[in-house]
């Protein structure tokens, strides 16, 4: 922060023409001496600039009025937070004025001036005599003025203070001492000329002052020491490095115009490398550069200037190449033929060291010794590897040696390095080095052996206790047999099995169960100890695995379904707790014959198969026995229970289905006599009626004689009136005799009853249902064609129905439902007796059971006997 006093200086007046062009020298002010560390100079009027030597110039063109201009010329010192000012005076010169500066009317004429010498040049280290004249400016107002000289800058009033001056009557520049162009290359200092009063007519002049440089510097090295290293039998043209050298005389001259050689080698021998003169870069001269030879060069190495000439300066410096390993030489054995011993049965045991010799760099991998075991080794009994810090190799024994078996091994092992070899140039291709090792096996009294040392057994899951599952024997290896050898498994094992003492036969002492905790995983490792007479004892071991049985049968996860009127197949899917290969796939039988004819069994996967109706079978619960056979052909036997229900969604059967009677149908002995009977008394009543009805009649009706005892007919009412609506159709005529649907007058009812309650068209689903549109005839044939026709009629008129039943649902006013639900009066409790049935006015003793004991097919007989 500036003070806030500030103190003015003095005050400077300056006489100025009436008229000022913009850039117009006004006048100098000395600004260092109002404040010698002035740090920022500054203007009050915008229409003037001062610059750092004190002139002051016009920014833009003025006309000086009567009245004197003054402005403010603003010092500021920010570091010591002084601050001056000078105040400035500009009055217009009159023009009457004596001629006191010697003819001032010309000082507006703008003439050619000289005031601008080409830059003066001083030699460096110039040796006089001083002061020595370098330079002389000069202005051509002095023709017309008397005009004084001075300077500044450096070399004058600012460091090296005192190298220059300056005449102040001459414009002479003088240098007092000699001058070194690497510290100072150059000066450039401001001329003045002014007139006795002050006023400059001229702008500052900046003035060049050039050393000339003098080849006083010689070259010098960058490093004190150049280290390169090139590996070992490199080619001739290959660059080493490069060496730099650098000169502080002036650039781009000869002074600084550098040359390189090598002066001298270490060891003097054939020069290796060489040097380019201009680049300095180092590369490979000599074809065979061996390290085992010579490991390392020294150069002596020298810069010159002035491109090598004599004369110049010159410096010397040091260069070290080294040469770098490479694996030019392979290993080779000391020994050809080792000797050593073992006892049989040692394992992890060292019995050898071999060594060898190579010339490349210890401890490089050119000289890393990599040791292999080239033949006599099939059973990996031995291994060898080497020891880093002597590079030998260690031979040892990992698995035990059996004298019986062998008593000498001989094993051939070979050498060669880590790195790759690299063939040196002019030299010939070597075999691998190789040594032969024998080995003495020394006998040693064995335990038994058990061959082989790990027996697996495989059990099959659930096999019954004591069952032999195998043997497992040792051999004493200096007889070669099982003479004299007691076995025996020492406790804390898992106690799924024993081995006899003497023979060695091995017998489970448990049901093995893979469902059981510890045999779940199905697996288990015995030891058996082996003794001989002596007491040495062996080891073997026995691994117990529980192989999958076919243990459980498959079964049916789910066994009850509903199945609507469309009939979809249902997946009937098994599952067996067994491992392959006695679970999938299975294979689904159903083993009822009668159910077998009405339903149908087709594979999906192996898993899974569909279960489907063969035709259009009656509505009701149908429990069908269905075997489902493994893989393994273990059979298991289950039982599916179909509700087939008059339905369009499974949630509408409500549990209220109609059982169908037989729908477990079992075909034993009475059924067939059954069966056998019905059909002579189908038979019969069909002649019956073919005695008792003519021929020719075309509408034949059932007398009351005809179905007495088997069919009663329902009280008779008054005669129903005839009903035109084309909702009721007659049915076809695929009968022999023609008939039809409705019948008109007096229209008769049959309920017939059997089985568990309910009626024989409920077999149909039909529940209580007219049987007007069952066509004449007799016979299988006329059976079964009449029985087509009511399937048309029934899938003719259910939609319809259907149908129906929605619009009485969806209209809330009911108009849909006045035609076709008739509203009944209500006629009063029911009575005991219950409802007046087709056998209503028979007595009970009349014996009518026998109608319970009839199958299915007594359906024709019904149809037979209806009046048409």
């Amino acid at each position: 922060v500036l003070s806030l006093c500030c103190e003015a200086c003095k005050k400077v007046i300056f006489h100025v023409p009436s008229e000022l062009e913009a850039d117009t020298l006004v006048g100098r002010v000395d600004l260092k001496e109002c404040l010698q560390s002035a740090e920022f100079v500054s203007s009050s009027d915008g229409n003037f600039k001062v610059l750092e030597d004190g002139s002051v110039y016009t920014t833009s063109a003025l006309s000086m009025s009567a009245e004197k201009k003054t402005f403010t010329i603003l010092l500021k010192d920010i570091q010591e937070q002084v601050q001056k000012k000078i105040h400035v005076s500009l009055v217009e010169e009159d023009k009457k004025t004596s001629k006191t500066r010697h003819a001032r009317d010309t000082v507006l004429k703008r003439t050619k001036r000289r005031w601008g010498p080409i830059p003066s040049v001083m030699i460096e280290n110039s040796l006089g005599p001083f002061p020595l004249q370098i330079q002389q400016v000069q202005s051509d107002t002095a023709q017309n003025y008397t005009i004084y000289y001075s300077a500044s800058g450096p070399g004058i009033d600012q460091d090296p203070k005192g190298l220059f001056y300056i005449e102040r009557e001459t414009g002479n520049i003088f240098a007092t001492r000699a001058v070194d162009r690497e510290q100072y290359p150059s000066f450039q200092i401001i001329c003045f000329a002014t007139t006795p009063d002050g006023y400059s007519p001229e702008v500052p002049l900046v003035h060049t002052i050039r050393i000339e440089d003098d080849n006083d510097n010689a070259p010098y090295f960058t490093q004190d020491l150049f280290e390169f290293c090139v590996p070992e039998n490199s080619r001739p043209g290959v660059v080493v490095g490069k060496v730099t050298a650098e000169d502080r005389d002036e650039p781009y001259t000869l002074h600084t115009a550098l040359k390189y050689r090598i002066v001298a080698q270490t060891p003097p021998i054939t020069p290796a490398f060489s040097l380019h003169g201009d680049t300095g870069v180092l590369s490979v001269l000599l074809p065979q550069l061996d390290r085992e030879l010579v490991p390392s060069y020294t150069l002596l190495v020298e810069v010159r200037d002035m491109a090598g000439q004599p004369f110049g300066l010159c410096t010397t410096g040091t260069v070290v190449v080294k040469i770098e390993d490479t694996n030019d030489n392979a290993p080779s054995f000391k020994q050809l033929q080792y000797e050593t011993r073992v006892e049989e049965n040692r394992v992890s045991v060292e019995i050898l060291r071999v060594s060898v010799v190579d010339l490349d760099e210890p401890g490089s991998p050119g000289s890393g010794a990599v040791y292999e075991i080239i033949r006599g080794n099939d059973d990996q009994a031995f291994e060898i590897t080497t020891d880093k810090n002597t590079n030998e190799g260690i031979l040892c024994v990992v698995k035990g040696l059996d004298y019986e078996t062998a008593k000498q091994r001989i094993l051939v092992i070979g050498v060669n390095n880590e790195a790759p070899y690299l063939l040196a140039p002019h030299s010939q291709q070597l075999s691998q080095s190789t040594c032969s090792v024998t080995v003495n096996v020394l006998d040693v009294d064995e335990g038994p052996v058990f061959k082989p040392c790990l027996l697996r057994l495989d059990v099959k899951e659930c096999e019954d206790i004591g069952t032999a599952i195998g043997r497992y024997v040792a051999e004493d290896p200096e007889t070669g047999n099982s003479e004299g050898i007691r076995y025996r498994i020492p406790p804390g094992q898992c106690n799924w099995i024993n081995i006899d003492d003497k023979s060695g036969e091995v017998r489970t002492v448990r049901v093995l169960d893979r469902d059981i905790g510890e045999m779940r995983r199905g697996q288990c490792n015995i030891t058996v100890l082996a003794i001989d007479r002596n007491g040495k004892t062996g080891t073997g071991t026995i691994q117990v695995c529980i192989v999958p049985g076919n243990k459980n049968f498959p079964r049916i996860a789910q066994t009850d379904y509903i199945m609507c009127r469309d009939r979809k197949p249902i997946c009937l899917t098994a599952q067996d707790g067994d491992e392959a290969p006695y679970s999938t796939p299975f294979v689904y039988r159903i083993t009822d014959r009668n159910l077998a004819s009405m339903w149908k069994l087709t594979p999906h996967d192996d898993n899974s198969w569909y279960l489907s109706p063969k035709g259009d079978i009656p509505y009701g619960i149908y429990e069908i026995p269905v075997s489902v056979i493994d893989n393994g052909g273990k059979i298991g036997e289950n039982t599916v229970r179909v509700n087939l229900c008059d339905c369009l969604t499974p949630s509408e059967c409500d549990g209220r289905t109609r059982q169908l009677a037989g729908g477990n149908v079992t075909l034993g002995l009475w059924a067939i006599l059954a069966m056998i009977l019905g059909s002579l008394l189908l038979l019969l009543i069909l002649i019956t009626i073919c005695g008792c009805c003519g021929a020719g009649v075309m509408h034949r009706q059932v007398t009351d004689d005809c179905a007495n005892h088997n069919l009663i007919i329902s009280n008779t009412e008054a005669p129903g009136e005839e009903v035109m609506d084309h909702n009721i159709i007659p049915l076809q005529n695929t009968c022999d005799q023609g008939g039809y649907g409705v019948k008109t007058g007096e229209q008769q009812t049959f309920e017939i009853v059997k089985g568990r309650g309910h009626t024989l068209e409920s077999v149909k689903g039909g529940g209580h249902q007219t049987l007007g549109s069952v066509k004449e005839g007799g016979g299988q044939a006329m059976m079964d064609t009449c029985r087509y026709s009511y399937s048309e009629w029934h899938n003719f008129t259910h939609p319809r129905l259907g149908e129906k039943v929605h619009l009485c649902r969806q209209d809330e006013e009911q108009k849909h439902s006045e035609d076709y639900l008739l509203s009944y009066n209500y006629e009063g409790k029911g009575s005991l007796a219950g409802s007046v049935g087709c056998c209503s006015d028979q007595h009970e003793e009349e014996a009518l059971d026998f109608l319970d004991q009839l199958e299915p097919k007594f359906r024709t007989l019904a149809e037979t006997c209806i009046k048409r």
